[in-house]
């Protein structure tokens, strides 16, 4: 094969294409939730809403496309209110619970 160059395209990942069902997305936020860090948690919301439709989280939440995605970016930083009616929107629950 000497002489022979093999060229392979590569593809970015996203992981909002496998999140098609709640089953998917519960899961993909617990791991978030479990990880303890706000910047993947709040990325992790992101990825969520981009699966969901980010225009229709736009509309169920009363921002713009663009804050959404500056906020839920990796180097955003979203408010709490945000935060909570982006989870409202998706219908993420926050609960609390006493650590064991």
């Amino acid at each position: 094969m000497e002489g022979i160059a093999l060229k392979k395209k590569l593809t970015t990942f996203d992981p909002a294409e496998g999140l098609a069902s709640n089953e998917a997305i519960a899961a993909f936020m617990e791991d978030a939730f479990a990880s303890g860090d706000a910047g993947y948690i709040a990325h992790a919301l992101g990825v969520v809403a981009r699966a969901k439709g980010m225009a229709q989280i736009a509309g169920d939440t009363g921002l713009s496309r663009e804050q959404l995605y500056r906020s839920f970016s990796e180097r955003g930083n979203p408010t709490l209110k945000t935060t909570l009616a982006v989870m409202k929107a998706l219908g993420i629950e926050l609960t609390a619970k006493a650590q064991t």
